[in-house]
């Protein structure tokens, strides 16, 4: 079979399983009691990446270079990335929440390349002289991988904030603790209410309490959990306070996401620091100079900026929780500006140069 022909069957397969993986996995979310479906989602997210892998080996034989030249060729790459590294966060956090989050952004990338990318840049072409160099395997393999990593951390954390419903869950202790024999502890927060009336209960009042700790099993790991919650309603006449429990499975589940969300974030980082001083060195290589200010480089270093305050916050200022989540969520819209916005709309040594 023609190599071409060969790659346009394995972009579209990629879409549709991801788009049937992603139907698995929400049904499986709506209806829990369905057995086999998170199996069959995982085994989705393991044919789409190996189709994906097969669609850039086939490229790569093709066109006789690593390919990661254009537009086309660098989102499956990032698709590769992200279904590869959902594999990891799954097998860690043993929940089918994972491909709820991962799978329709993998779907989205893959749809956007097969589907509405230009004829002219989905096909191979020849290498500029500046990209005929051993760093364009590299510098740029590895900030794809950063990137995937850093998406993948970040929706996890999108997840986090979902499973508590918005609700500000500060945990105290390792953020290692539930693969290992520590301790967690949840603790919900809400605004300070006002001294109770008399007559009126604790309930009633909008006072704190405390239920008594559970423990729950996760990987062999016990969990404990304090809930101290209040919730204020008002009203134009009056004020009325409700309690609202969330349920030890749920969460079991906000930790498990927090804890990998870190751990995933925690291996994104890294790669990101290293592809930038990559690219650093082929700047000095290709043009003279490490540091140019390029719009692609000023958003690198934004992205870097941005997650190291997160890694800083966890590690450093104790941050575990609702806060760090909003903060890897903000690094979810950065990365994609800095991979796509800035490639695309922006005009400098990295645009793919498609609008403008």
């Amino acid at each position: 079979m023609d190599l071409v022909v060969l790659q346009n069957w394995l972009d579209n397969i990629s879409f549709a399983v991801l788009l049937s993986t992603m139907l698995v996995y929400w049904v499986g979310a709506a209806f829990p009691g369905i057995p086999y479906l998170s199996a069959l989602g995982t085994a989705g997210m393991a044919v789409a990446n190996l189709s994906i892998a097969a669609l850039l080996g086939a490229r790569w034989i093709e066109a006789g270079y690593f390919p990661l030249s254009n537009l086309y060729e660098s989102l499956f790459f990032l698709t590769w990335g992200i279904t590869a590294i959902h594999l990891v966060a799954e097998n860690m956090s043993r929940s089918r929440l994972v491909g709820v989050a991962t799978s329709p952004v993998a779907m989205a990338i893959s749809a956007f390349a097969a589907l509405t990318l230009p004829a002219t840049m989905q096909s191979a072409e020849p290498l500029v002289p500046a990209l005929k160099s051993n760093w364009l395997m590299m510098h740029v393999s590895v900030m794809m991988l950063s990137y995937s990593t850093l998406m993948v951390g970040a929706l996890l954390a999108i997840a986090f904030l979902v499973v508590t419903r918005g609700q500000k869950i500060e945990l105290t202790g390792s953020s290692f603790g539930t693969n290992g024999n520590r301790h967690s502890n949840y603790r919900l927060q809400r605004p300070q209410n006002p001294e109770p009336q008399i007559g009126t209960t604790a309930a009633d009042s909008g006072l704190a309490f405390s239920e008594p700790s559970f423990n729950s099993t996760n990987n062999g790991s016990a969990t404990t959990a304090v809930l101290e919650l209040a919730t204020v309603q008002t009203s134009s006449h009056h004020q009325s306070q409700t309690a609202e429990i969330l349920s030890p499975q749920r969460l079991n589940l906000a930790s498990t996401l927090d804890n990998i969300s870190y751990r995933i974030i925690g291996l994104g980082f890294p790669l990101l620091t290293i592809g930038i001083i990559a690219g650093g060195v082929w700047a000095n290589e290709a043009w003279g100079s490490y540091w140019s200010w390029d719009p692609k480089e000023t958003w690198a270093l934004i992205t870097w900026l941005v997650f190291a305050a997160y890694l800083h916050a966890r590690i450093t200022r104790g941050w575990q929780g609702r806060r760090p989540a909003i903060l890897a969520a903000t690094g979810f819209v950065v990365v994609w500006i800095c991979y796509l916005g800035v490639n695309l709309l922006g005009k400098g040594l990295h645009s793919y140069g498609w609008f403008f």
